[in-house]
């Protein structure tokens, strides 16, 4: 199985940036599409971006986009998250996930890490 770690939460003011960054175990990480998701307390856990295997296409949530861009080094085995003109709305446990495929529903990612925190104030 693959194992994810997430790092690189805190706290940010508002307007400010953060880069988030998943490091994937085995020999297999370039063979995973990647997303990230969050989870706002009270709330489930939405999609916020996805990069396919090559990290030739990505996608984003309507939230993100323009703000967010995902990443990926497969010879590090590291996805990231950069997250400009944060807002408090962007609050919530942030998760790095892997799947076999290209997708936004949390059904089709089989592996994910234990979540960091991003907490942005106003």
């Amino acid at each position: 199985q693959v194992q994810l770690v997430e790092s690189g939460g805190g706290l940010v003011q508002a307007g400010g940036s953060l880069r988030l960054s998943c490091a994937a175990s085995g020999r297999t990480f370039s063979s995973y599409a990647m997303g990230w998701f969050r989870q706002a307390p009270g709330k489930e856990r939405e999609f916020v971006a996805g990069i396919s295997s090559s990290g030739g296409s990505s996608y984003y949530t309507d939230s993100g986009k323009g703000r967010f861009t995902i990443s990926r080094d497969n010879a590090k085995n590291t996805v990231y998250l950069q997250m400009n003109n944060l807002n408090p709305e962007d609050t919530a446990v942030y998760y790095c996930a892997a799947s076999h495929s290209p997708s936004e529903r949390l059904s089709t990612y089989a592996y994910w890490g234990q979540g960091t925190q991003v907490t942005v104030s106003s």
